[in-house]
């Protein structure tokens, strides 16, 4: 828990000081709520961009902390307004931080999260795990974007923050940031509605559901998508009148491609052109300068952004649903879903089918209310994000797969939230921050964390099993319902493991296998001929002697990673 939480702290702390430096570079002289996402765009980008030098992330584990450090330096006195920003900021972090918690505090521990839903965060821990070792790995080969990768490695080379602790913090503090971004579209407003609207619109229903799964990616992008969005609001308004005014738009572009690659920049551009056909007239000059200094930024990852457009995931007919079990119903994104999986038809859980259809029709008239709103209220920005998104949604509905589709609707998650809320409509608000909320905080207490019938001790057995093939006999429970087998052979990289269920124990040992490795009594041997080598928490480590090399039936872990990141 410590680790978890000191990681939290360390993001949110350089997210801050580094956002709102780079906004006071551009001329900003008041506290901004668009910092914390244009700080962690940049947090992203400098990890990425320095953890590959020598030492394997000792270079920005230092760099890092020095850059707060002058951010600091350089605010005092350039930034007026950071009593009244912490008056509002401290209730919407505190609450976020309790809601990101909820899932931790429901299952009694720390872990991985989403680990019943999907087990994508053994190929993110194993691709780090390299990352830290300066070794390489079939993400970093394919040209997966691994900004907050190379964030934990940064977290654990500078904090000595494990990696699993090191993901569950960035996570955390992500679902933290995003609901102060939304802050800086509620200025006037009282400080309880502003700090409920905050929380809903960073932490919708379908972002909510996405921490749940662990899908950290997807968490970052939605809130840089929404502070997109912000900042070119923005620009016509309080920074109407600064040469650099779309300079912090830019930025959270270059965070946005070290996080999501070239996918973010569909939903960007789209946005972008949307916006400027309905401004019309905009000075050249600074919407240039914005652009030189885009180019400057993402100039660096440009031939992995090429390597990237051959992933599995783009193929239409590659992951298919994923982990999902039909199309997701773009209601969904509206908020108000009384489920704790949403990836359930209504009425397949707990609550009646008609309580989704009322909540969706609540929630569709309070969107075209604020639609109607927007268009006559002049936010042209959070307009065309909302049109953007909405486009974007249908294309991947129509031409995508289930599984890209469903990341559209939670892209366009916050943005639906921001349009129902803008509107002020004084009857619906209460209703539907609480309905919204309460939706939100079902996802998040339905979230696995864990595996929890597996023990870290596995990986204290790593230099013993490294010297030969290994067969792990786990619990048919974990195997078919907590997708341990890839955070078993995660926790056993660096050998050819073999994971077979508990109930396949029995009669003689399987040829070219040199240990077993049980959760037994050391009392009960697996299979017939086998000496007991040693006990590691709750497993019993066996040995077939005289097995010391030659064919092993047992994939290296490498392998095994490889062929579940194309299942």
């Amino acid at each position: 828990m410590i680790a978890t939480y000191a990681a939290v702290l360390a993001v949110c702390a350089a997210s801050l000081l580094l956002g709102q430096a780079a906004l006071a570079l551009c001329g900003v002289r008041s506290w901004s709520w668009l910092s914390p996402a244009v700080g962690l765009g940049l947090v992203c980008a400098i990890c990425w961009a320095t953890v590959r030098l020598p030492g394997h992330g000792v270079v920005p584990a230092v760099m890092v902390p020095l850059l707060a450090a002058a951010a600091a330096l350089y605010l005092r006195g350039r930034s007026k307004g950071g009593g009244e920003a912490l008056r509002a900021g401290l209730p919407v972090a505190i609450g976020a931080l309790l809601a990101a918690s909820l899932p931790f505090f429901v299952e009694g521990h720390f872990g991985i999260l989403g680990t019943g839903f999907n087990p994508d965060m053994s190929q993110h821990l194993l691709a780090t795990d390299r990352l830290a070792e300066g070794t390489g790995s079939q993400l970093l080969h394919q040209g997966y974007p691994l900004g907050p990768h190379a964030v934990v490695v940064t977290l654990n080379k500078g904090l000595g923050i494990a990696i699993v602790q090191g993901f569950d913090g960035l996570t955390i503090a992500a679902a933290i940031l995003a609901p102060l971004t939304a802050l800086a579209a509620f200025p006037d407003q009282p400080l309880w509605r502003r700090s409920a609207a905050a929380l809903v619109v960073g932490l919708p229903y379908l972002v909510a559901s996405y921490y749940a799964q662990g899908a950290f990616k997807e968490l970052i992008q939605a809130l840089l998508v929404l502070a997109f969005v912000l900042a070119l609001r923005e620009s016509t308004r309080t920074w109407r009148d600064l040469p650099l005014r779309f300079v912090p738009a830019a930025l959270l572009a270059i965070g946005s491609v070290y996080v999501y690659s070239f996918p973010s920049l569909i939903w960007l551009a789209a946005i972008l052109v949307i916006w400027l056909v309905y401004e019309r007239a905009l000075p050249v000059r600074p919407l240039l300068l914005a652009l030189v200094v885009f180019l400057v930024g993402t100039l660096p990852e440009l031939g992995r952004m090429i390597d990237f457009h051959s992933f599995e995931t783009f193929d239409p007919n590659g992951p298919g649903l994923g982990n999902l079990f039909g199309q997701v119903s773009p209601f969904t994104a509206l908020g108000v879903w009384p489920s704790g999986d949403f990836r359930l038809a209504p009425g397949d859980g707990a609550v009646p089918a008609f309580v989704y259809y009322l909540g969706a029709v609540f929630a569709t008239v309070l969107l075209i209310f604020g639609i109607r709103w927007a268009w006559r209220g002049k936010e042209r920005a959070v307009f065309s994000g909302l049109v953007s998104v909405a486009a974007l949604y249908a294309a991947a509905r129509l031409g995508g797969t289930p599984y890209t589709a469903a990341k559209a609707l939670e892209i366009a998650a916050p943005l639906c939230a921001l349009t129902i809320l803008l509107a002020r409509s004084a009857v619906a608000l209460v209703p539907y921050l609480l309905a919204a909320g309460t939706c939100s905080l079902l996802a998040l207490a339905n979230a696995p964390v864990g595996p929890t019938s597996y023990s870290p001790a596995l990986t204290g057995l790593r230099p013993l099993l490294a010297t030969g093939s290994t067969l792990v006999l786990a619990p048919d429970q974990l195997l078919e319902d907590d997708q341990g087998t890839p955070y078993i052979a995660w926790e056993l990289r660096g050998g050819r493991v073999c994971i077979e269920p508990a109930s396949a124990a029995g009669g003689r040992p399987p040829s070219g296998i040199r240990f077993f490795v049980s959760s037994d009594s050391p009392r009960h041997s697996p299979f017939t001929g086998l000496t007991f080598r040693r006990q590691a928490g709750p497993y019993a480590v066996w040995e077939r002697r005289g097995v010391l090399g030659g064919p092993s039936p047992c994939p290296l872990v490498a392998v095994r990673q490889a062929r579940a990141g194309r299942e």
